[in-house]
């Protein structure tokens, strides 16, 4: 009986320092799935507004002369916008969904319920409570520690902004 007890404990210590590895990855997947989930929210409301509207950026002072360093700027893309939509953006994430692959393990987080009212494939989705607050908590978080870097890159409407934002700076 005094055998097994050692050998016990060498596999419960072999478990114990692998559980922060599944939770790390869980974390890592989490943080990473959170961030895209931010991004495609964020260029998706840039999206639906009408391309036309403008909002005046620069001074209202009047100048010596008399003008006026007034510049109207596209509103989609101001940084008043985009600082009022990462104010909201995190209670989307109430819309996304957990789904492990099925060879990896690794997470991933989809919409479960889309912008047009279409219908979803849902199979594999683990969709509660625990999933989207952590999300969102996650969402939050990263909205603000990179709201600076955010609001750079959607303001220049630059190219793969959740592969420089999501795997390269978070």
């Amino acid at each position: 009986m005094k055998g097994w007890i050692p050998a016990l404990l060498s596999l419960a210590l072999a478990l114990a320092s692998l559980l922060p590895t599944a939770g790390a990855r869980r974390s890592q997947d989490l943080h990473c799935g959170a961030c895209r989930a931010l991004v495609d929210e964020l260029e998706w409301e840039i999206a639906q507004v009408d391309p036309r509207k403008t909002i005046q950026m620069g001074s209202f002072r009047i100048n010596p002369d008399g003008s006026q360093s007034v510049v109207e700027v596209p509103y989609a893309r101001s940084e008043a916008h985009l600082t009022e939509l990462l104010e909201r953006v995190c209670e989307k994430m109430k819309e996304y969904g957990e789904k492990a692959d099925p060879a990896t393990h690794r997470k991933s987080y989809v919409r479960v319920i889309s912008h047009d009212g279409t219908k979803m494939d849902l199979s594999g989705v683990k969709f509660d409570g625990d999933v989207t607050s952590s999300l969102k908590f996650a969402c939050e978080s990263i909205a603000e520690e990179y709201e600076d870097e955010l609001i750079e890159f959607l303001s220049h409407e630059a190219e793969n902004v959740k592969d420089r934002l999501c795997s390269k700076r978070t």
